[in-house]
């Protein structure tokens, strides 16, 4: 194996990660009484935090629903799927 396939497995897991996070932190918007610093529960809060907090300056809740989660997490399976995918630019450029 060399560095690239070993970097595109990195780049991999870290995408497939952010992913799960966010999925996550979607699930726990549906309770607004946790509190997201405890234990658990900050597992998810810490890495997802710093993309969520400047995106809500951009992005107004809709109804009181912060969608800004949604958004990262489609954001982040779109890279995987343009960098990572069957015809992505990372999968194509190690053939």
């Amino acid at each position: 194996m060399n560095i690239a396939i070993i970097g595109s497995i990195i780049l991999g897991i870290l995408l497939l990660v952010m992913t799960l996070l966010f999925l996550f932190r979607i699930v726990l918007t549906w309770y607004p009484n946790l509190d997201l610093t405890q234990f658990p529960y900050k597992l998810i809060y810490l890495p997802t935090e710093p993309f969520l907090a400047p995106t809500r300056k951009i992005v107004q809740p809709l109804g009181g629903i912060d969608i800004t989660p949604i958004i990262w997490l489609g954001i982040f399976t779109l890279l995987r799927e343009i960098l990572l995918g069957q015809q992505g630019i990372i999968t194509l450029a190690l053939r």
